[in-house]
């Protein structure tokens, strides 16, 4: 049994929810989770070809997408680690972003860095920063956190610099954000 065929690895994956719905969604096509997390699932069965198309078709019903492709199957990791990182780890890892990817993915950071532009057209440090200011957001959002408590959490190294990242991508303040009377945020899987 080649351990591949047990595991299945899903684009699109942010949420906690969307964990819930790829687990129901494999109960459903009579396999058995062993485990599933943010960009990858493991059954219990040997996937055999009409698995995987059955597999494919299902995830595609639900806004997710097989990864088949190696280089997308790292696109992916990393994708998944950054959101992790940033939306669901509290106090965000003291790691520099290379390390923690590096860690993560078992790969060279340059090697990461490199395969993630060339296929995104954007670095993993500009697509790092979009997710943090998304949990901005989500956080001026829900205002439970003063704007220097978010910069804690966040470990940004002053206010100042979560205010010059968030206006630099927003072309606003979190001040000016937290005034709009219509949040835009962007879905994580669209950034």
């Amino acid at each position: 049994m080649a351990e591949q065929n047990h595991i299945i690895l899903i684009k699109n994956m942010v949420c906690n929810r969307c964990v819930l719905v790829v687990t129901e969604m494999l109960k459903g096509l009579h396999l058995t989770p062993l485990n599933v997390e943010l960009g990858k699932a493991v059954v219990q069965e040997e996937l055999k070809p009409d698995d995987w198309k059955n597999i494919k078709e299902a995830l595609e019903k639900y806004g997710f997408e097989w990864i088949d492709d190696k280089r997308m199957r790292i696109i992916e990791q990393i994708r998944t680690a950054i959101i992790e990182l940033v939306h669901y780890e509290d106090n965000a890892s003291k790691l520099k972003l290379s390390e923690y990817l590096k860690e993560k993915c078992h790969y060279d950071y340059s090697f990461l860095s490199k395969l993630f532009s060339e296929v995104n057209g954007v670095s993993i440090e500009k697509y790092y920063i979009a997710q943090k200011v998304e949990r901005i957001k989500e956080l001026l959002i829900y205002d439970e956190l003063s704007i220097s408590e978010i910069a804690d959490l966040l470990q940004y190294s002053s206010v100042a610099h979560l205010s010059t990242q968030f206006r630099n991508v927003t072309g606003m303040t979190p001040s000016q954000f937290k005034q709009l009377k219509e949040h835009k945020r962007e879905p994580l899987d669209e950034i």
